[in-house]
């Protein structure tokens, strides 16, 4: 069955002409059949391959028929919470439920359920005790050890351990989930496949691991914070698919939990053929009556062009996901995607993004990379570019160009992160004036994050002077041009290293920039970043020092009301965080200051005396010219 959607049901089956289906998909985001979703790469790989799959979105996880409807599966069951963690998906960073749910038709919330994986696994095996279970995705390839989890604030075990699941295919998978499903066709005990590259298994013998460093012991990292950022460190240390070294951790005497090296990049040629599979490149016609599925809308007429980033941003999961080497898909394999939905009846000649984590990035940052793999101790951008980084935009340049000669196309727009310091490295202006040329439509998003060096060199990003050149840069480019174009800088409250000083400054920077930012990225701690391992240890285990984090909601809350400091619901917010930084003066009526007095200020009182003191000035004044006038008169 190559043309179509894949079975969601017994019917299906039947017309497909299939009696058992070798996998069966779960899956805690709705059916979408096109690249960006994962559960649509993986089904199709292993279909590519030979392997029958079918897929059950959004299963009611309150009644366990609900993982049923296509059968036990021949080799086993594949379960992934969706394209986000659940939890992320579920609530907004201060932990409140969201009311929306784009990957969920009609974008109804409340779909799925809290930790997805955990609980579909669970489900499962009320029925089906013995049949291989191999979990996937962010949420499980991000939980595969030992990680704090900010909803729960604790410690908690190996997604593996409380999902019951046998393996994490952890990473984007192409290459390890086609692996397993080779070993459970051949015959193997899936307790035997344990030998894979990008997975993550568990094992009661001590002696079947060989090879691997061992972390801390689980009780051990749940007593002292230390523990766990010395732990999360060696494994920051260890995602490299050509350096990385197999790792596990010890739970009692006779449980284990063991992670293979990461799964080796994908060439140009095998990420070209994962993209050219027969997706149908939306939703489930099924969806159709419920509206459809919100997030189709901002990739339906986007295009990836990269995966993998070597940016280096603590606050970041993509190391310990897709890896820090950049993979490209060919010109030809793009343009080939761009030939399709430039015949959508529904494209209306606005290709609304062509990149991925980082756009401008076409190639790994080094020669050695794709021999060697990367540095585990030093970063290719922070603080200082590395003397190796290769600086070209010229790929990128010639494929934005064809792009932009493709009929019914009227512009190209480029919405991933645009690493403003890679650009700013570049000799060559050409991609800076090409991209305000033709690639922005009045506003460019770019993530400084923040301006204080203190904070930055937390995030993981450049110093502050980097931004500030880029701003230069780009309003010069825009003035040569002709071009009225604007700056949108995302910027992050809270983070670590950021106290209430760092907080103000941030607000003092907006105020001469003129602008307050419409929403605020408030730091949010999900699982596998080095700012989650410094939000929970307060130590950053790249250094082992401690580090200020705000953790309390009262404070954060402060922090982000600074950056909108304008939005008179803040108030009360920015004159209690002013007071308690010590930063009284900027409440007043001078042009620098942020916030005016309260009434009974003493600050309000020297006001008014000061005015009630010109006053009689004033009155005295007007008695003089009046007697002049008087004198002149007579």
């Amino acid at each position: 069955m190559n043309g179509g959607f894949l079975p969601i049901c017994k019917e299906d089956m039947k017309r497909a002409g299939i009696e058992r289906l070798d996998f069966v998909y779960v899956c805690g985001d709705a059916y979408v059949d096109h690249p960006s979703f994962g559960h649509a790469i993986i089904t199709r790989v292993l279909q590519a391959n030979g392997y029958r799959v079918g897929i059950i979105s959004q299963p009611d996880w309150k009644n366990k028929e609900s993982v049923c409807i296509l059968g036990e599966p021949r080799l086993g069951f594949l379960v992934s919470a969706g394209n986000m963690d659940s939890m992320v998906n579920h609530y907004s960073v201060s932990k409140k439920r969201r009311g929306t749910d784009a990957f969920t038709p009609g974008g109804v919330m409340g779909k799925r359920p809290d930790y997805a994986t955990v609980v579909y696994c669970n489900l499962i095996r009320q029925t089906y005790k013995h049949t291989p279970i191999i979990i996937g995705g962010i949420e499980a390839s991000l939980r595969r050890l030992a990680h704090y989890d900010y909803w729960s604030n604790k410690l908690k075990r190996s997604i593996l351990l409380d999902s019951g699941a046998d393996i994490i295919s952890y990473g984007m998978g192409e290459k390890s989930i086609v692996e397993i499903a080779d070993a459970l066709n051949s015959g193997l005990s899936v307790r035997n496949v344990t030998f894979i590259d990008g997975t993550v298994y568990k094992t009661g013998n001590r002696d079947d691991i060989y090879d691997a460093i061992e972390l801390p012991h689980y009780e051990a990292m749940k007593a002292d914070k230390l523990l766990y950022a010395e732990s999360f460190y060696t494994q920051y240390r260890n995602t490299d698919p050509f350096s990385g070294k197999r790792l596990f951790e010890t739970y009692d005497e006779k449980l284990f939990v063991v992670q293979n090296p990461p799964a080796k990049p994908l060439s140009q040629s095998e990420m070209d053929a994962v993209y050219a599979l027969p997706y149908m490149r939306t939703y489930h016609p099924s969806y159709e009556k419920d509206g459809g599925v919100p997030a189709i809308e901002e990739v339906k007429f986007s295009l990836i062009s990269n995966r993998g980033c070597y940016g280096g941003c603590s606050f970041c999961a993509l190391t310990f996901h897709q890896g820090r080497i950049v993979q490209t898909r060919s010109h030809e394999s793009i343009l080939a995607e761009a030939n399709k939905i430039i015949w959508d009846p529904d494209f209306k000649g606005y290709i609304h993004d062509v990149g991925g984590p980082t756009a401008n990035f076409r190639a790994p940052s080094c020669e050695k990379q794709l021999t060697k793999g990367v540095c585990p101790d030093r970063q290719c951008l922070f603080p200082k570019p590395c003397p190796n980084l290769k600086v070209d935009h010229s790929d990128y340049l010639a494929l934005l160009r064809k792009l932009r000669d493709l009929p019914n196309v009227k512009k190209v727009f480029i919405r991933s992160g645009i690493r403003f310091d890679y650009l700013m490295y570049d000799c060559d202006s050409a991609f800076l004036k090409e991209l305000c040329e033709h690639h922005v439509s009045g506003q460019l998003k770019v993530a400084p994050e923040h301006i204080s060096d203190a904070v930055l060199e937390k995030l993981g990003k450049p110093s502050a002077d980097v931004y500030f050149r880029f701003v230069r840069a780009y309003r010069e480019m825009n003035e040569r041009l002709g071009k009225k174009q604007y700056l949108v800088p995302y910027l992050m409250s809270s983070h670590p290293g950021s106290t209430l000083k760092e907080a103000v400054a941030l607000a003092e920077y907006l105020r001469d920039l003129g602008y307050m930012p419409e929403q605020v990225q408030d730091f949010y701690p999900t699982p596998s970043t080095i700012s989650t391992c410094m939000y929970y240890t307060g130590i950053d285990p790249r250094t082992g020092k401690k580090v200020y984090t705000a953790v309390n909601p009262h404070e954060k809350a402060m922090q982000r009301a600074l950056i909108q400091y304008r939005n008179p619901k803040n108030y009360e917010l920015v004159y209690e965080a002013l007071t308690k930084a010590g930063r009284s003066d900027l409440i007043g009526y001078d042009k620098k200051c942020l916030i005016r007095p309260k009434k009974g200020d003493f600050r309000t009182k020297l006001q008014d005396g000061a005015r009630k003191a010109e006053q009689p000035q004033k009155k005295n004044k007007k008695k003089t010219i009046r007697n002049i006038h008087k004198k002149q008169k007579k």
